[in-house]
């Protein structure tokens, strides 16, 4: 059940930290795919250049992001997240100082990228030790602050953009994170222990509940279990199938004759898609398992990416966007109910920041590819097929993930 701070029950404070902070978070970083179009014009950088950054990111995003973990299980969320929160906006207004494309790539990657880290795989693992009811909704919630971004961010930035020019816009943004996440972040509390109920005297009844059992296991142990590989890998291929097609989705929508903010608006409803995703596929794996609702999330992803190979009018990017983002959006929190059941919330942040750290990898291959493959090709085409194959890949991956026998035995013991 959710644990109570006085007459408040506080874990529904920490999701509404954990969804304004994942919003800020992940729409400052992805603010990128909207400064792409006027940075490359501005600078003369190329697209491939600029992209890397977001490469290099996405790399620093997931070798910090174990390291986070691992701290949050020591030390606790509140301070990963504080830390985070003043490294990403120190890290947005350098970039928006950088006078070369390397400096850009370095600043931009290398500081950002590492304060990203520390968002998502804390705040997943807070807010599962909050919960033990409504625990799959709760982290959807919190995912669903990411699906916000772009209806809040990415048009802010445009029109920060349009306004004052990139420079000032990516200050601008990075100053708004400062003022929004910080305090936000102090909001974070560790959830109360709960303490095991004493075992009762023979013959001597108690009203006191069992508590809930959970898999003992180390974090090395499940490192080494074909369960966390599956995990890490299908988050891998999963994010390396729509990381591409999100970030390049606006500049390919100009390049087809789409106006600049209103292809914006196309990567809003692909976000507010997505949004409705977290949600519902959320509510669904309460109800069905997060095993099967993942592996028809992944299918339909894979599908829709394919599928952006065919667009080119706005109603056709409007209609792909809505279904693409329900598909990517929805499977993100069902990584972190899988991994919370089946290795346990003693070990949550090192093990789903490991995770994170694969598809955090796997995000960082679609910029880069979709720059590389415009750059060389002027079309988007083989992009889009690549991420329908990757797409495949993960739903493979997906359904070969089995519970572990100990979590089995587990939960089956707890509801004797």
């Amino acid at each position: 059940m959710s644990r109570s701070h006085g007459r408040v029950p506080y874990g529904w404070v920490i999701v509404g930290a954990g969804m304004l902070i994942s919003c800020v978070a992940m729409g400052s970083v992805f603010s990128l795919a909207v400064f792409l179009q006027p940075l490359t014009a501005d600078t003369g950088w190329s697209r491939t250049g600029v992209s890397t950054a977001m490469t290099i990111d996405f790399l620093a995003m997931g070798v910090s992001a174990f390291g986070w973990g691992i701290l949050t299980d020591r030390w606790g969320t509140r301070g990963v997240v504080l830390a985070g929160s003043v490294m990403m906006g120190a890290g947005l207004i350098l970039a928006s100082r950088a006078t070369s494309l390397l400096e850009f790539q370095l600043l931009y990657g290398l500081i950002v990228g590492a304060a990203a880290g520390a968002f998502y795989a804390p705040l997943m693992t807070v807010v599962t030790l909050w919960f033990e009811k409504n625990r799959s909704l709760a982290v959807a919630l919190v995912s669903a602050g990411m699906g916000m971004a772009p209806l809040t961010v990415a048009p802010f930035a445009r029109w920060l953009i349009t306004t004052y020019e990139w420079r000032p816009a990516m200050m601008t943004v990075g100053i708004v994170a400062w003022i929004l996440m910080i305090p936000a972040a102090l909001l974070i509390r560790r959830a109360p222990v709960i303490i095991p109920a004493p075992t009762p005297l023979r013959g001597v009844a108690t009203p006191m509940a069992a508590p809930r059992r959970e898999p003992l296991m180390t974090a090395g142990q499940a490192l080494r279990t074909p369960q966390f590989a599956a995990l890490a890998l299908a988050h891998f291929a999963c994010c390396a199938a729509h990381s591409g097609p999100i970030f390049h989705m606006v500049t390919y929508a100009i390049g087809c004759g789409i106006a600049p903010m209103t292809a914006v608006t196309v990567y809003s409803v692909a976000g507010l898609a997505g949004l409705g995703g977290r949600l519902l596929l959320g509510v669904s794996a309460d109800r069905l398992g997060a095993k099967p609702v993942l592996v028809a999330g992944l299918a339909v992803q894979a599908l829709a990416a394919g599928t952006y190979i065919f667009v080119g009018q706005l109603d056709e990017f409007y209609a792909l966007a809505v279904v693409f983002g329900i598909a990517y959006g929805g499977v993100m929190p069902l990584y972190a109910i899988l991994a919370r059941d089946y290795f346990g919330g003693h070990i949550m942040g090192t093990t789903f920041g490991a995770i994170s750290m694969a598809a955090s990898i796997g995000m960082a291959f679609g910029p880069w590819a979709g720059g590389y493959v415009f750059d060389a090709y002027a079309s988007y085409a083989l992009l889009y097929i690549g991420s329908f194959s990757v797409g495949l890949a993960a739903v493979a991956v997906a359904l070969s993930f089995k519970p572990l026998p100990a979590a089995a035995r587990l939960r089956a013991a707890a509801k004797a």
